[in-house]
């Protein structure tokens, strides 16, 4: 297991350093408020994708698990969600464009604004093939996706920019096509992890294509429901501080308080990768192994991310000043405080992993709601007297209660004490 979890830390840390590169290049050649956009337009398109499909990436790896993988028209009941939410959320963004061209985009033109929301499609599938991923437990596969998605997006960028387009147009066809070639290569992976060989109708449960089971949508809608509160909290709290700066103070102040968030995410990474390979490994084991599993990793974890914190943040200013140049000087304060927030988010990763597992992922939604209160309530309060150290302060509040919930109901839920208490009450159930 750890050297799943060090394989796909690597993978995120490629991942890391390909978005890293981009946002060297999209700085140099347009400047903070070309970051700012850049960073926008990763985010809102994916988001708007992930709602319209009713949790579905968070519901894959739970339901591709062994045996409920096997479940009857399993795979065209997916597929009909996925597509469903994809046409949906493109008609939604381009129906939208007028209010994220003022809001977001007030100096872009409103056709470019529309025609971004083809990436709500493209990385809705590429989320849906890494996440299959991760429930077939193809953890190889799904490392070369998560690198590959950001690595891919820098000649896709550079491939614009060659034949004269610049700006946001740049930025979304880099963006697209990039979706598109991982998003390709990972649904081949899952094919190949299935044993399909090509893509085709569903006969006798098998295949991509096929009349879906009603009872069993409602099962997926109803886990993804569920977890994708959560989802959506968690990234509510990772970039509702990028929105509201973005439309209080402008792409410029944004494009400097992107870099200052993602180099302190550099943090985040084993959070990231734990969650990863524990939530499908442990949603077949049995409870007690389970939580003995999540409580063993709660120490390491704690240790390991705050002894890595210290140099991270001694390096902000020469490494935000060599790689983004003077400019984004102002971004070094910010991530200062966002490392802060930070250093719960190791034992937070393997505490999300434990609640998908055992297959209560709204206890992990009602935990990321409370830290979603703090952060709207400070962001509101600080951003407008103090911009961007203002956001980083009420992020780094809001990452450090959650994470700390998080962590005390792992501890709460895999006590002994609870779990013979959980067996009392299932036998009586049964009796």
């Amino acid at each position: 297991m750890i050297r799943s979890v060090v394989s796909n830390c690597s993978a995120r840390l490629l991942a890391v350093l390909g978005l890293t590169l981009a946002t060297v290049l999209v700085a140099r050649t347009g400047g903070p408020s070309a970051v700012g956009e850049y960073a926008l337009l990763r985010m809102v398109p994916g988001l708007v994708g992930v709602l319209c499909v009713l949790g579905l990436p968070g519901a894959l790896a739970y339901f591709l698990a062994v045996p409920r993988r096997d479940l009857p028209r399993l795979w065209p009941t997916l597929m009909t969600i996925g597509g469903a939410g994809a046409a949906v959320g493109t008609a939604l963004w381009i129906a939208a464009t007028p209010l994220l061209a003022k809001v977001f985009f007030p100096h872009e033109a409103p056709w470019l604004v529309a025609a971004a929301g083809a990436t709500v499609a493209s990385q809705l599938m590429l989320t849906l093939g890494k996440t299959a991923l991760q429930g077939l437990e193809d953890r190889r596969g799904g490392d070369v996706v998560i690198a590959a998605e950001e690595l891919a997006f820098l000649p896709c960028f550079v491939l614009p920019l060659v034949v004269g387009v610049h700006g946001i147009g740049a930025i979304v066809l880099g963006l697209g096509l990039a979706d598109l070639v991982v998003a390709v290569d990972a649904w081949r992976r899952v094919a190949g992890r299935l044993g399909w060989r090509r893509f085709g109708l569903a006969g006798a449960g098998r295949g991509w294509f096929g009349r879906p089971d009603k009872n069993l949508a409602r099962q997926v809608a109803s886990y993804g429901l569920r977890g994708q509160v959560g989802g959506l909290i968690t990234l509510l709290n990772l970039r509702l501080d990028v929105v509201i700066l973005g439309a209080l103070a402008g792409p410029a102040v944004l494009g400097g308080y992107a870099v200052a968030s993602k180099y302190a995410e550099l943090l985040r990474l084993p959070g990231t990768a734990l969650t990863w390979v524990f939530y499908p490994r442990l949603a077949k084991l049995e409870q007690h192994r389970a939580a003995e599993l999540a409580r063993r990793m709660i120490r390491p974890t704690l240790a390991g991310v705050a002894i890595a914190a210290v140099p991270v943040a001694l390096l902000a200013d020469p490494v935000l000043r060599l790689l983004y140049g003077a400019s984004f000087g102002s971004a070094v304060t910010p991530a200062r405080v966002l490392v802060v927030g930070m250093v719960l988010a190791g034992a937070s990763g393997v505490a999300s992993g434990y609640l998908y597992g055992r297959g209560t992922p709204g206890l992990n939604s009602i935990v990321l709601g409370a830290g979603l209160v703090v952060t709207v309530v400070l962001d509101v309060t600080l951003i407008p007297r103090y911009g961007a150290l203002g956001a980083a302060v009420a992020s780094t509040a809001a990452y450090l209660s959650t994470d700390a919930l998080l962590i005390g109901l792992l501890l709460r839920l895999s006590a002994p004490s609870a779990r013979r208490g959980a067996a009392v009450a299932v036998g009586e159930g049964s009796s």
